[in-house]
């Protein structure tokens, strides 16, 4: 039978089950990828596992998130990471060398092989014709110790590509328009394929910029073939001899299909504050500006800065405006260097940051409060940036540059006449830099094991969780409307996230910005208590705190109309039952304080799928989407508790 690069890459992995789409699914895990602002959780979950060495072909701790050092508690981390990545045997990639996406598809990323990662936007490897899925930090622990990555097989959702794009159009517009027409919902449960002769003009790097934000649409991963593009980024990058063809087989077919014309593309740009709010760039034309920031692993290839040196070369930035720079790696930084773009961009103004991910986590360059802020980042969640009341925009390279030349939201099209700038097509580098320093290869076996962690005073253990009740009467103090992102549930940013290794500090920051008062409340709510949402629960971030914090408070179940996937399997791993309702006009009906009452628990979860329920003394029907695994692991208080039973 033909077959698509999904079902191909799927079928070299599959150790359980069979590829029935919503079937569960448990697949064998090449890679690993870990960042500081979880992977500090990973290695704590590690050790109390008692793993002696990770078992994948290959795991690398980056540090990329948690980057300013204000005080002792982000560089007492990345002290634990480098002595835990010593110890249980993974790469290490040191503060300053990059954004760890780009970085691991520089140095480590294969054709064929599976990656999964403790960050949402692990899915960027895809652009290498790899299987890479964002995960929990524990799905990526239980990776490490030889496990499988169980998941419930998508379909997949094949999007053709015709045509060329238009000057002052590329690859973020691609992705922009797939998140115009379907919006952040509308990848779940699916896995993108990108096929088509439009492919041709889209190189490695481009291709990770539209695999990347295939997060944002909620996608379970994003995959483009391993095909001459490929090769020639491998080739690039000095690792030509591990290029391997993965394409679709002809006749291969697709559960869903799309089709973009490339040259019928224009300027596209998210409005705040979600990615799926995209209007065309000429609608919006005219907005000030202050801000414009270009970096992320959402357009982290040397042509992404390069276009915009280009824009920039021989004028100053607008005065109003700030235009920062985030080389996403050090190599990065050193051929804008090498090809005199980092002098262009230093001549007009702009702004040199360390690699790293910087503003996109909101750990610094917070814009000014009721400013617009431009950015080619893959996330505008409202308070992302450390500005509450913020405006940010995501956009283009080109956009992006386009308005730190005038001040206001562009159209770059119309540079050619009102600047008389030539659309730049900036000639990349046959090979690109390499610096091999700044990764820190593994300790052999005997010299791994006689390491110590090292813990700093803000690093604590994993707190112990109790298994969910057989009878839950808690109340319901929060409901939520659609769309709630772990950025609402957990914040990011300089405040909260160097707390990511501390549970009992980091949970009275939890659901702050949807209620400051939610931490008192729990505490309040001896029993426990629900939560209550709408549609798409947890978008965004993999980040496990938005799960472990509430769990810490006393979080027994939420109630949702569904959920987005990471955030789900975070749930169970944890302990937390999440519910669906049958009918969302259920929702309607239910107010913060209601009564929220689950008998039988453990008979409902094991017996099917249906969970009765009353909320606020009415009867509520709910059902839940756990495999007989996931249910054995809430019944157990989560992942962890589950297999130390098991050992």
């Amino acid at each position: 039978m033909a077959r698509n690069v999904a079902q191909k890459l799927i079928a070299s992995h599959l150790v359980e089950g069979d590829l029935t789409p919503g079937s569960e699914v448990g697949l064998r895990v090449d890679q690993t990828l870990t960042q500081d602002a979880t992977g500090t959780m990973v290695m704590l979950e590690l050790e109390a596992m008692g793993l002696d060495r990770v078992r994948t072909e290959l795991s690398v701790q980056y540090v990329d998130h948690n980057l300013l050092q204000t005080d002792e508690k982000n560089p007492d981390d990345h002290l634990f990471l480098q002595s835990a990545s010593e110890r249980f045997g993974l790469w290490f990639s040191k503060a300053g060398n990059g954004v760890s996406h780009p970085v691991h598809q520089a140095h480590f990323g294969r054709p064929g092989a599976t990656l999964i990662g403790s960050d949402s936007h692990t899915c960027a490897a895809g652009a290498l014709g790899m299987l890479a899925i964002g995960v929990g930090g524990l799905e990526v622990a239980m990776a490490m110790a030889g496990q499988p990555l169980y998941v419930a097989l998508p379909e997949i959702w094949g999007v053709e590509l015709t045509g060329d794009l238009p000057d002052w159009v590329s690859a973020k517009d691609v992705v922009l328009e797939m998140l115009r027409r379907h919006g952040v919902s509308g990848g779940v449960g699916r896995i993108i394929e990108y096929h088509g002769p439009g492919l041709a003009q889209l190189d490695a790097m481009d291709r990770h910029v539209i695999a990347n934000m295939g997060a944002e649409l909620g996608a379970t991963a994003t995959v483009f073939p391993a095909d001459d593009a490929v090769r020639d980024y491998l080739e690039a990058v000095g690792r030509g001899d591990e290029f391997e063809s993965w394409e679709a087989d002809e006749g291969a077919s697709y559960d869903l299909t799309e089709h973009i014309e490339l040259s019928e593309l224009e300027p596209l740009i998210a409005k705040p504050s979600s990615p799926g709010n995209v209007v065309p760039v000429a609608e919006v034309a005219g907005e000030e500006v202050s801000q414009v920031v270009v970096g992320s692993s959402a357009n982290p290839g040397l042509r992404d800065f390069a276009v915009v040196a280009e824009i920039l070369d021989g004028q100053q930035a607008h005065s109003q405006v700030s235009v920062d720079i985030n080389p996403t790696s050090r190599e990065v930084l050193a051929d804008l260097i090498s090809g005199g773009w980092l002098g262009a961009l230093v001549g007009s103004g702009a702004r040199i940051h360390q690699s790293g991910c910087m503003g996109c986590i909101g750990m610094g360059q917070a814009p000014a409060s009721g400013r617009n802020s431009l950015r080619t980042m893959p996330r505008n969640f409202p308070g992302r940036s450390g500005t509450e009341e913020d405006a940010v925009w995501l956009c283009s390279p080109e956009t992006a540059a386009a308005a730190g030349l005038t001040g206001q939201i562009t159209d770059p099209r119309t540079l050619t006449d009102s600047h008389r700038i030539v659309y730049p097509r900036p000639v990349m580098p046959t090979r690109y830099a390499n610096i091999q320093d700044m990764l820190v290869a593994p300790l052999p076996a005997e010299e791994a094991a006689k390491v110590e962690l090292v813990k700093g005073p803000n690093i604590s253990s994993l707190p112990d969780f109790e298994p969910i009740e057989d009878s839950v009467s808690a109340p319901a103090i929060l409901v939520m409307g659609d769309d709630v992102s772990t950025d609402e549930i957990l914040p990011a940013g300089s405040q909260v996230l160097p707390f990511r290794s501390n549970i009992p500090r980091i949970s009275e920051f939890a659901f702050t910005r949807i209620d400051p008062d939610y931490p008192a409340n729990a505490r309040a709510a001896e029993g426990g208590h629900v939560v209550i949402a709408g549609r798409n629960y947890g978008q965004g971030s993999s980040r496990e705190h938005a799960v472990i914090a509430p769990r810490y408070l006393g979080l027994k179940a939420v109630i949702a109309v569904s959920f987005a996937r990471i955030h789900w399997q975070n749930l169970a791993n944890f302990g937390i039952v999440p519910l669906e309702f049958d009918d969302p006009a259920d929702l309607e009906q239910i107010g913060v304080g209601d009564e929220v009452v689950l008998e039988g628990v453990h008979q409902a979860l094991r017996g099917g799928t249906s969970v009765p329920a009353t909320i606020g003394g009415r009867e509520v029907a709910l059902t839940h989407r756990l495999s007989d695994r996931q249910v054995d692991m809430v019944l157990a208080g989560g992942r962890i508790p589950l297999t130390a039973q098991e050992v």
